[in-house]
């Protein structure tokens, strides 16, 4: 490789007449692998590394070409438990406030008085109940969800815009992992929700699995799958082209880079979560099967989404549609930052660990 005569920034010199800040330079880009672009890509032309002030901060490399589908899996497994983890708190107080017809005791003004009198009258854990049955979901669907959106988002993208980002690629791929996510994730949301409605009978994940088992039989824990997949597919389509539209102007070279990642992913959270909350409202209602909006309208059980659309206008009209809208948009701010920022930052740093591996072999 031709590296004389080259301009600024450039390598100057044969090897006999290069400095010593140059020959490591020169020997920490050939480690790392000549021609890999920003993100992961392979680059059109090969480019020297950036030199840095050792003063200016860390130096964020971009992803390693070698992301592996495990890493994909694990890094997203742990983003949507910790996600899930955090964030489940303000969860069980959205789930509340979306209650069509709450008792007098269960009506908040706002999320933090909302838990405030959760903690000070149920007690401080209450909040949390159904935690375990949400983390044990999380983790499979989350590592499903990630998996399958970095494989067809660079498969589709090498299709319809080869060489570059494609907001279809990004939206398909996402819509697609999100038939995963949900199937791996809507018996959990099942029980969690049941656990975290107020007066809740039950006190144990076991106890509500059971009770739903045995008076509503297993296609209990499915049926809010289709109004689930009527949200989140939509959802999921706005939060991933949000995401990757923001990346493009705030880490337009994808470096790893935190700041970007909490900031895109909290901003692609909230617009998702404000355009699709009618549909959450009902998904909150086929999964809780809320016993006054029940018993005011029809008998038996709500099932499929024009009857959970048509219960939540009987109720309440319009407005209904937009309960705990407030709710669901604080949870999803952080919950989506927290989401692409722990991927990235694990992603990152399992190819990172990887390529250290392979090189020391």
């Amino acid at each position: 490789m031709e590296l004389e005569g080259r301009g600024a920034g450039g390598v100057a010199g044969g090897p006999a007449g290069r400095s010593p800040r140059e020959s490591a330079l020169l020997d920490g880009w050939l480690q790392r692998g000549v021609g890999r672009g920003a993100g992961g890509g392979e680059a059109g032309a090969c480019r020297p590394p950036v030199r840095q002030d050792p003063d200016s901060g860390p130096d964020y490399e971009a992803l390693p070409a070698g992301a592996t589908v495990t890493t994909h899996m694990v890094a997203g497994a742990v983003a949507g438990i910790l996600e899930h983890c955090v964030m489940y708190p303000i969860d069980c107080v959205k789930t509340r406030m979306q209650s069509l017809q709450p008792d007098p005791a269960a009506r908040y003004r706002n999320v933090l008085e909302a838990l405030w009198r959760i903690i000070r009258t149920e007690g401080l854990w209450r909040p949390m109940r159904g935690l375990n049955v949400t983390a044990t979901g999380a983790g499979p669907a989350h590592a499903l969800y990630f998996a399958c959106y970095e494989k067809l988002k660079k498969t589709l993208s090498d299709v319809i815009h080869p060489g570059g980002n494609s907001h279809i690629a990004n939206g398909a791929a996402g819509c697609v992992a999100t038939l995963l996510h949900d199937a791996a994730m809507n018996p959990a949301e099942v029980v969690k929700q049941r656990m975290q409605m107020y007066n809740s009978p039950y006190h144990r994940v076991t106890d509500c699995v059971r009770a739903v088992w045995q008076n509503e039989g297993a296609g209990a824990f499915y049926r809010s799958y289709t109004t689930q997949l009527t949200m989140n597919v939509p959802f999921q389509a706005i939060h991933f082209m949000t995401y990757e539209f923001l990346q493009e102007h705030f880490n337009p070279q994808r470096r790893y880079n935190p700041s970007s990642h909490v900031l895109s992913g909290a901003c692609a959270g909230a617009v998702a979560a404000a355009a699709t909350t009618p549909l959450d409202v009902c998904k909150t209602l086929l999964n809780t099967q809320e016993s006054l909006a029940l018993n005011s309208h029809i008998t038996g059980h709500i099932t499929g989404m024009a009857s959970a659309f048509r219960t939540v206008y009987q109720v309440g009209g319009v407005t209904a549609y937009f309960r705990g809208v407030q709710a669901r948009v604080i949870y999803q701010i952080p919950s989506t930052a927290i989401a692409w920022s722990v991927y990235e930052f694990f992603k990152y740093l399992i190819t990172k660990r990887q390529e250290e591996w392979r090189a020391g072999k």
